[in-house]
């Protein structure tokens, strides 16, 4: 999936590197698969700001995904690859046997016209979901449930992906993208392959606009407050500072947060390298 660099008409695209776009097929949803989508910039039920710097952005349609690739045995063809807003992989429009139409994560390589199925029985190519079980030793799969059928979890990001190691007794061992390798039942669902979109981490927005058009609003450091804001803030010039935390003290930067009675804990082999 190729980049490209835009030429310095304008200081916002001096350094703006964007997405080729290659690989889409059509700009026009599947309107039967589109719902609504409110804004809450960034307030809770009652109102309260709970996230700060968010705000604004353009107005999106949700498109809903099949993440749980749950009608089986079916086979489905690739109508088109499209571009979501609302996530950094590509998605895949499906239309099965039946008639039905689905969204998908859309995997790197596949191309309008393919098969795709799930289920017991499905051979291991790419865009096909399988139990643990049956996806051969070393393959690289994306889109991995924790929970039986409640749908994919891990590995969704652009250009992300998992290994299957090995299986012990009921379990599955995965080395994940972020590097942890854990336990993850064999009755739990993966998609083979790598998501789409891998170049997503070279883009540069080029401009601040292009944030706010994304719904994130300008963010102040910590060190340019007064000490009434912030534990960072205050001093003459930039003598401020200290160990880095957070607005309510919370260390940042190195502080192991995870709970360490968490039931999740004895699942994890080996925790993420640093």
């Amino acid at each position: 999936m190729p980049t490209k660099k835009f030429k310095p008409v304008t200081p916002g695209t001096r350094f703006r590197i964007g997405n080729a776009f290659a690989e889409l097929t059509t700009d026009k949803p599947e309107k039967s698969l589109l719902a609504p989508l409110s804004k809450s910039g960034g307030r809770n039920n009652e109102g309260h700001r709970t996230v700060r710097h968010r705000g604004g952005g353009h107005k999106r349609r949700y498109r809903i995904i099949d993440f749980k690739r749950d009608k089986e045995g079916v086979p489905g063809k690739v109508r088109s690859i499209e571009y979501d807003p609302n996530r950094s992989a590509w998605i895949a429009l499906i239309v099965y046997a039946d008639g039905e139409k689905r969204y998908i994560l859309a995997p790197q390589g596949l191309k309008v016209g393919d098969e795709v199925m799930a289920g017991k029985g499905a051979p291991p190519n790419t865009g096909n979901a399988l139990y643990l079980k049956e996806v051969p030793l070393g393959s690289i799969i994306h889109a991995i449930e924790l929970t039986p059928g409640k749908g994919a979890a891990l590995a969704r990001a652009a250009g992300t992906y998992a290994t299957l190691l090995s299986r012990e007794d009921r379990y599955a061992v995965i080395k994940l993208p972020s590097g942890e390798v854990r336990r993850v039942l064999l009755t739990c669902k993966a998609t083979m392959g790598v998501t789409s979109n891998p170049d997503h981490g070279l883009e540069v927005l080029g401009k601040a606009g292009r944030k706010r058009w994304l719904g994130r609003r300008p963010r102040t450091r910590g060190v340019a407050m007064n000490p009434v804001d912030h534990p960072m803030g205050g001093g003459e010039g930039k003598a401020s500072g200290g160990h880095p935390r957070s607005r309510k003290g919370l260390y940042a930067k190195g502080k192991k947060t995870r709970n360490p009675k968490k039931a999740s804990s004895k699942l994890i082999i080996s925790r993420r390298k640093k």
